[in-house]
């Protein structure tokens, strides 16, 4: 589904539905890239977050946003396309309306090894967690939405969640759980739980091959194919 077609399909639902719920969905880019890379679902990677995002809402609800958090990878000799891979997929989801990416930061943590005690340093993902708590808090304050759906299974996410229930017991907050994730602190506090099924993934592909607006094509990665 397009950009036009999914404020089309957002039109329709509001004249069908007048008392619609304003719903923004909160992604945790890299706890459901994992989520997806432990069930072995590559071909699940060339993801249109806003289509998926249409499929967990129910009837009465309307999309308003949907805000992504990732940080930029590097590649490595292992893996040297890693990153050409990452930013063309940005660059496809830069092409959809509604859709707003943050960003955090890779930092390189030492950890010693148990066995050789040689000490690596291991990039480590943060202010993912930072970030979604800061927009979670701030819409809720600014009445930007009537139910959030957060799309994580990090633990570290509930204390937003608690402070939005005691600030804005009004609000509704739902966990959709990644595939291969779960976390009984987020499914305790949560208004209501869902989870990505292979379907929901199956339905929120990118076309092969994505058009931007200065008429560059994207192509899916072969990978991912």
């Amino acid at each position: 589904m397009s950009s036009i077609f999914s404020k089309i399909f957002n039109y329709i639902r509001s004249k069908k539905f007048p008392n619609k719920q304003g719903v923004i969905v909160y992604i945790d880019g890299f706890n459901l890239y994992y989520g997806l890379k432990e069930k072995l679902w590559q071909k699940y990677y060339w993801l249109n977050i806003q289509n998926l995002s249409l499929n967990l809402l129910k009837q009465n609800q309307l999309l308003k946003k949907v805000k992504y958090f990732t940080a930029r990878v590097s590649s490595h000799p292992g893996d040297p396309q890693k990153s050409k891979r990452q930013i063309t997929f940005l660059e496809a989801l830069e092409t959809l309306t509604d859709t707003d990416i943050y960003y955090g930061k890779f930092l390189r943590k030492p950890i010693r090894c148990v066995r050789c005690g040689k000490t690596m340093n291991i990039p480590e993902e943060k202010m993912t967690d930072v970030n979604i708590a800061t927009e979670l808090i701030v819409d809720a304050y600014a009445n930007n939405f009537d139910t959030a759906i957060l799309i994580s299974a990090d633990s570290d996410l509930s204390s937003p969640m608690i402070n939005i229930k005691r600030l804005f017991p009004n609000k509704k907050l739902i966990v959709a759980f990644p595939p291969n994730r779960y976390s009984v602190e987020l499914d305790k506090l949560a208004y209501d739980t869902l989870y990505i099924t292979r379907s929901h993934l199956s339905r929120s592909q990118f076309p092969p091959t994505v058009k931007k607006a200065d008429g560059f094509t994207l192509v899916r990665p072969t990978s991912w194919q």
